[in-house]
């Protein structure tokens, strides 16, 4: 597995921005703004003809990741991509095999390959209409290097089945917790 912490600082397609973090109970919110974009980000998901536009000037990438489980315990971490007007355009799903924070206030996972994508619906944003598991092939390979095992491969696609169908029933939990933050900031 490898670790990553979630700092959009340095991202060199963004030249303005800020970001900030704050512990709000069971979770850690990085709120990442990109106000100057000089390469948008666009993608396209396999098996789809829509080209999705989830960085730009304006944009913000919202994280919500938990607190609390520790190394070695599977979990996940939810980041929203909100366009220039303020509304989710993505929800994008880490897949983790053990969490924490730095003592400088940001969250590191240890990445365990499978994310799930889920698309808000067009009049109400904060509802997920469709998703998908991605980046199976990643996993696969991990396994193949022998950085993840069998079992915890079958681990990851359960959780990440668990949590795309909490996606779409509209029960899970953090896409809540971010909506408020957005909503009325904690700040």
């Amino acid at each position: 597995m490898k670790r990553k912490t979630f700092d959009l600082r340095p991202w060199a397609r963004v030249t303005q921005s800020t970001q900030t973090a704050l512990a709000v109970p069971g979770y850690v919110i990085v709120d990442f703004s990109a106000q100057t974009v000089i390469r948008p980000l666009e993608v396209t998901r396999p098996g789809s003809a829509v080209c999705h536009l989830i960085l730009d000037n304006g944009y913000r990438w919202i994280r919500c990741h938990p607190t609390g489980a520790g190394a070695g315990v599977m979990g996940a971490a939810l980041t929203v991509q909100i366009n220039a007007a303020g509304q989710p355009v993505q929800f994008y799903v880490d897949i983790h095999g053990g969490e924490g924070v730095q003592d400088d206030g940001l969250p590191w996972h240890d990445d365990l390959y499978l994310d799930v994508v889920g698309d808000p619906d067009d009049a109400e944003r904060w509802i997920v209409t469709a998703t998908e598991i991605i980046d199976a092939e990643d996993l696969e390979a991990a396994v193949e290097a022998g950085l993840v095992t069998l079992e915890l491969a079958a681990q990851t696609w359960d959780h990440a089945r668990q949590i795309e169908t909490e996606l779409r029933a509209g029960t899970y939990a953090p896409v809540d917790v971010l909506r408020r933050y957005v909503e009325d900031p904690y700040t």
